[in-house]
């Protein structure tokens, strides 16, 4: 089974960290939401930070502003990572020069839509 790791994951239904969970559980993922509160998400269990999700992920999807995903950039290369999502509204030109210059394979676009599915899929 694939993993993920959601940054930005959220108990609020109409917040899309919250709709990537529901996403990704339903395509079959095994996920991991990450959120400084640690409030669980749709009952799994939530991490303060990247660096305390215990197992290694295949997929980290991105749902925080900019300037929060810049300054999480070097946690995000450290855990290695096959493809990083940044949504849209989560990175700018700096986030990704700064990830191209990490080597983080970083993706600009819908994280939920590469699944095949559509974010209002998710009310």
């Amino acid at each position: 089974m694939k993993r993920v790791a959601v940054l930005g994951a959220s108990p609020d239904h109409s917040k899309f960290g919250n709709k990537s969970v529901r996403a990704h559980v339903q395509a079959g993922w095994e996920v991991y939401p990450v959120n400084p509160r640690a409030e669980p998400v749709e009952g799994l269990t939530a991490y303060r930070s990247l660096a305390e999700v215990p197992v290694p992920v295949e997929r980290i999807s991105v749902y925080l502003p900019p300037p929060v995903s810049l300054e999480l950039l070097p946690e995000i290369a450290a855990k290695g990572a096959q493809e990083v999502w940044f949504n849209p509204g989560a990175a700018d030109a700096a986030v990704l020069e700064r990830a191209r210059e990490l080597g983080v394979p970083a993706i600009d676009s819908c994280s939920i839509v590469d699944l095949g599915l559509s974010p209002s899929m998710f009310p």
